[in-house]
């Protein structure tokens, strides 16, 4: 486990908060049968509506949510959101999906009711873990049996297949108090004799990274609670020194160092301020670049590597609370838009028990550049620091020696377009040498970086993409990878050779849908998990490399069973050719009982832009049930994947859309819509519909506005209007910047070409999106009044981009979206 880090005892489907313009997918897309797709020639894998064929299960990672400051919770999906035994397989899912014996006609079909407000369909995960470190077993936290409540910490020993419980839950109630602490995280200390826990956290951007802390001694069950006399909720990522023997944390925008044995405090800045930030970080490096946590402890528990951000250049945003009083409240937050100026950074070593900041030496200038990762590097003496600059083309990798703080550069990767953000630290050769990812042959792969300054060496090889490293097995010499050489709308597990060779794939054939895995440090287990189209998530406990599953973890039954009793819509995934040798991705959800000679309205479902895709064969949860329910009403509903997202599809199909942004993604979608409506006459021309979220809403726009004779009926949720509204590091990675390239901001804004509107649009916003601003809709709207245009416009009172906060919140929306398709693209099939 990273030292960094603690992990949320409480996992979950990634909740709507999380996303962003760029990873807000909202219904992402459904899940379907198994026939598995010839890729080579593109034929269609259909899904009937009855019940499914029996899919072999595939490892997906672990549902472990983890403390905001890692890379579990950030994948956070945005612009902002993958079992071996063929006859156990065999025998779980038919065990599943059983129907029901007597399904009334209510029951077979879905409502807003059901979807949102009720448990039927709530996917379970099998919580987060922490490995040991040798790897043979894990601790999560488990209901108490009994009548005390609260929750036990238990250990689980796989080598020998038993399960202890550790520390009771009587142990979690602090003394005087009726209640355990409600653990959102936990950390144990190296030698596992301490356990630091989470609890009541608070969200201070878009993620809940500010709560109290405490310790717990395993041995003598001591519960203490760390930062002395701090207000409630005022720390942020605590996390225990490698020998266990402190805790370092942020408050107010400082650093800290908490010893355990005397409880004695000791800070290491003092001059953090709102605009002086140590040891976090600001909005957008939050959101675009990832960081939370802004420290890291030396290997040998003496120092501390920090960021400080100064903000004082960044201009401020406002939101206005409307509701919170009788007088409305301003939320201040420093928002940097493209084109206008960043925070500087810069990176301190500083001595755990206090002292002055030695700050290294870095090249270049602090206002045109971001340090989007620092670590140490495997030794307390060199620290290692990624740099890119503002235009996010070149990345810079220094090593620095953190008592001089003299950097050395040690390998620079660039790009005509971006270099992608994807490179955290992954060490081999006892931290001699990094795994790194880079497309610099067309594709993205794995290269082994010696520290040294000598040349890269390729690892992967092939005309394929590595998607994600899962695990490197130092010891015995494997990289473990997650690609989907052959179809890109599936993932699975691949191992190969450290030192390169031919990859071989450990997730068994025939298997089809999305597999993750979370591997332990020994590489000998993982807990995978698997889901597709229209089968919800499997979580099982395998050994590697045999791929032996060893215990069904969590199985979703209840849900499948409840599947299963519905009027299930057909389904497929098809690939459709627009012309110039590009064939687009897509899904399709077709009405129950489907009548190919009748005319259905079709809605598409689009994101559109480069962080995300829509269609994946994997389980999309509520949202995706939506889709479901509009097509048993009569509706076929669809979606397809344009040049720019990013789809394992190589370098060239996800850069295409540089400097595009706007213009590609509503040319490929329009492209798609009119190749299909000629090949399938059941698609009805006049009645057209589109709708996104977050960039999906600019997607719809930007599809209504530029193709205004093409698509009727068009909902846009919090969409960016004006690319120039949109923060810095995102736009300016696509975009450029707007000074350099005004013409691509212009082209690429649906604000342009507010005249054209002809069809029915619904326009949706929080007021209190603190991500994509209402400021921008409000512009819009100005502009179609100025052009005399109808429209319709519901803005929810101070609601973040994920629309979910307050009473009732998310069935009101789905309601009014529903509603609105109703009115405008009527469901009724005919001749």
């Amino acid at each position: 486990m990273n030292p960094q880090s603690l992990t949320r005892s409480e996992a979950s489907t990634p909740s709507s908060a999380a996303l962003c313009r760029k990873s807000s997918l909202r219904p992402a897309s459904l899940n379907r049968n198994t026939q598995p797709w010839d890729s080579q020639n593109g034929t269609v894998e259909s899904r009937s509506g009855g019940k499914p064929s029996t899919p072999t299960p595939q490892p997906s990672s672990t549902p472990s949510l983890q403390h905001p400051n890692t890379p579990a919770l950030r994948h956070h999906v945005r612009r902002c959101a993958d079992i071996g035994c063929a006859a156990l397989a065999f025998v779980l899912l038919a065990l599943v999906w059983q129907p029901a014996k007597a399904a009334s006609s209510t029951n077979r079909r879905l409502t807003v009711d059901r979807i949102f407000n009720s448990s039927e369909f709530k996917v379970e995960s099998y919580g987060a873990i922490v490995w040991r470190k040798n790897g043979e077993g894990y601790y999560r936290f488990e209901d108490a049996k009994g009548n005390g409540g609260g929750r036990d910490l238990v250990r689980y020993d796989l080598a020998a297949g038993t399960k202890e419980i550790v520390v009771p839950a009587q142990a979690f109630f602090p003394s005087g108090d009726d209640k355990p602490l409600a653990i959102d995280g936990f950390e144990l200390s190296g030698n596992e004799s301490k356990l630091l826990i989470y609890t009541n956290s608070k969200k201070v951007w878009r993620q809940r990274s500010r709560g109290d802390y405490w310790v717990l001694d395993i041995t003598s069950r001591a519960l203490h609670q760390l930062g002395g006399g701090a207000p409630p909720s005022s720390l942020q990522f605590a996390a225990f020194s490698p020998d266990g023997s402190k805790v370092a944390y942020v408050r107010a925008h400082n650093l800290y160092v908490q010893d355990l044995d005397t409880f004695r405090i000791t800070a290491l800045t003092t001059n953090g301020s709102p605009t002086l930030i140590n040891g976090t970080f600001d909005w957008v490096y939050e959101e675009e670049l990832d960081l939370r946590n802004g420290y890291r402890w030396s290997p040998d528990s003496r120092q501390l590597a920090y960021w400080q951000l100064n903000t004082s250049a960044e201009k401020m945003f406002y939101l206005i609370n409307d509701t919170g009083g009788l007088y409305p409240r301003l939320k201040p937050i420093p928002y940097p838009l493209a084109g206008e100026a960043n925070a500087t950074a810069r990176i301190g070593v500083v001595s755990a028990s206090g002292g002055p900041t030695h700050w290294l030496r870095l090249p270049g200038d602090p206002h045109a550049y971001y340090l989007a990762r620092m670590n140490w590097a495997s030794n307390s003496t060199q620290l290692v620091v990624q740099q890119f600059d503002r235009l996010q083309n070149t990345n810079l990798l220094l090593l620095a020696n953190a008592r001089t703080g003299q950097s050395t550069p040690v390998m620079t990767e660039t790009d005509a377009a971006w270099v992608d953000n994807d490179n955290p630290f992954r060490w081999m050769e006892q931290g001699r040498d990094l795994v790194w990812l880079s497309e610099r042959d067309g594709w993205r792969h794995a290269y082994r970086v010696p520290l040294d300054g000598g040349t890269p060496s390729l690892i992967t090889k092939g005309n394929y993409d590595v998607t994600s490293i899962d695990a490197i097995d130092d010891k015995d010499g494997w990289l473990y990878f997650t690609a989907s050489p052959h179809n890109p709308t599936r993932r699975y597990l691949y191992r190969v050779r450290l030192t390169g060779g031919q990859a071989e794939r450990v997730t068994p054939h025939g298997h089809p849908g999305v597999h993750s895995y979370n591997i332990s440090p020994d590489c000998q287990w993982a807990i995978h998990t698997w889901s597709d189209f229209t089968h919800p998530p499997v979580t099982e406990l395998i050994r590697l490399p045999d791929y032996k599953i060893v215990r069904i973890l969590e199985d979703n039954k209840k849900v499948c069973q409840n599947l299963a009793a519905l009027k299930r819509p057909l389904s497929e995934f098809f690939r459709v050719d627009i012309g110039h040798g590009v064939r687009l991705d897509g899904w399709c959800l077709k009405p129950p009982g489907f009548d190919i000679s009748r005319k259905y309205p079709v809605l598409f479902y689009v994101y559109g832009e480069p962080a995300a895709q829509t269609v994946m064969d994997s389980w999309h949860n509520e949202w995706g049930l939506w889709h479901w329910m509009l097509a048993q009403q009569g509706y076929i509903v669809m979606s397809v994947d344009n040049r720019g997202t990013p789809a394992p599809r190589g370098r060239a199909w996800r850069k295409s859309i540089f400097h595009r942004i706007g213009r590609l993604n509503a040319a490929d979608q329009a492209a798609a819509v009119g190749v299909l409506l000629k090949s399938r006459p059941y698609l009805d021309p006049a009645r057209v519909g589109v709708w996104g979220w977050s960039g999906g809403g600019s997607s719809t726009l930007n599809a209504m506005l530029q193709h205004p004779k093409l698509y009727r009926t068009g909902m846009a949720v919090a969409p960016v209007v004006n690319l120039r509204l949109y923060d810095s590091i995102y736009e300016e990675r696509y975009m450029g910047l707007p000074q350099d390239n005004p013409d691509a901001y212009r082209l690429g804004s649906p604000l342009t070409y507010a005249s054209r509107l002809k069809g029915h649009l619904l326009i949706v916003h929080g007021t209190g999106d603190d991500n994509v601003h209402y400021q921008g809709t409000e512009e819009l709207i100005n502009d179609f009044i100025t052009y005399n245009k109808s429209f319709t416009m519901m803005a929810y009172p101070n609601r973040t981009h994920a629309i979910n906060e307050g009473k009732n919140t998310t069935r009101h929306l789905c309601e009014l979206l529903t509603r609105f398709l109703h009115q405008n693209l009527p469901a009724r099939a005919r001749p």
